[in-house]
């Protein structure tokens, strides 16, 4: 019994003697993962245009700012309410010379079709002189003639604003056998017609006033013709 119980003891003391003896194993460290770096935004590639764009507006502006550069017309154009004090007749004459000149049919006379026009006129310029002409009435500093800025050379000349010599005042001058073959109540000077055209200013209201009344007869007409259809339509029906 008690060899037993030493037998015990020996093997406990053993066991505990190998404990101590035999290294402890360090706890196993679990690595945390690395967090992943965040995709950086995809960097905007400049707009080229935009930026084009926003530098001819802020050019504008600050020409404009300094007196180098005229505001922007607005692009339609009413030859009838922007020169009242042309008759209908005159503008539409006006209008044909304009046509028969501008052979691109683009809507503008440039510098080559201009030079035709003198020439044929009978008053030849060179080609500075051509260029003057364009640039005394040219709006726009496109370096050609729009409608608007032909009828301007008109105005010009009847105010008298235009120099004596200058090419513009030789084709006003030039165009009063259009204008006069045309009727502009049978003047027979240039000047003279165009001041009846100053002193007739209403007539375009007049004129415009008579084509109003003309179309209400008109429809009054249909809408008689109309009432009188349904009519003629319920008898039958009847």
């Amino acid at each position: 019994m008690a060899s037993e119980e030493l037998e015990s003891k020996l093997q406990r003391r053993l066991q505990r003697e190998e404990g101590e003896d035999r290294p402890e194993l360090a706890p196993r460290a679990v690595p945390f993962p690395e967090p992943e770096p965040e995709p950086e935004p995809p960097s905007r590639a400049p707009s080229t245009s935009a930026d084009a764009e926003l530098s001819a507006q802020l050019s504008r502006r600050l020409d404009i700012n300094e007196g180098a550069a005229r505001p922007r017309r607005c692009k339609v154009f009413n030859p009838y309410t922007e020169f009242p004090e042309f008759s209908r007749r005159l503008i539409k004459d006006l209008e044909s010379m304009f046509k028969q000149y501008d052979a691109g049919r683009d809507g503008f006379i440039d510098l080559m079709e201009l030079k035709l026009m003198m020439e044929k006129l009978g008053a030849p310029q060179t080609h500075l002189g051509l260029k003057s002409m364009i640039k005394e009435v040219d709006e726009d500093f496109d370096g050609k003639l729009s409608f608007r800025e032909f009828l301007l050379i008109f105005r010009k000349a009847a105010a008298g604003e235009l120099q004596e010599e200058s090419g513009l005042m030789a084709l006003a001058k030039l165009s009063e056998i259009d204008v006069a073959l045309e009727g502009v109540k049978g003047a027979k000077d240039f000047f003279e017609a165009k001041v009846q055209a100053l002193a007739a200013a209403s007539r375009f209201e007049a004129e415009l006033k008579a084509e109003q009344e003309e179309r209400k007869r008109e429809e009054e007409k249909r809408r008689l013709r109309r009432a009188a259809f349904r009519e003629l339509k319920a008898a039958f029906s009847a």
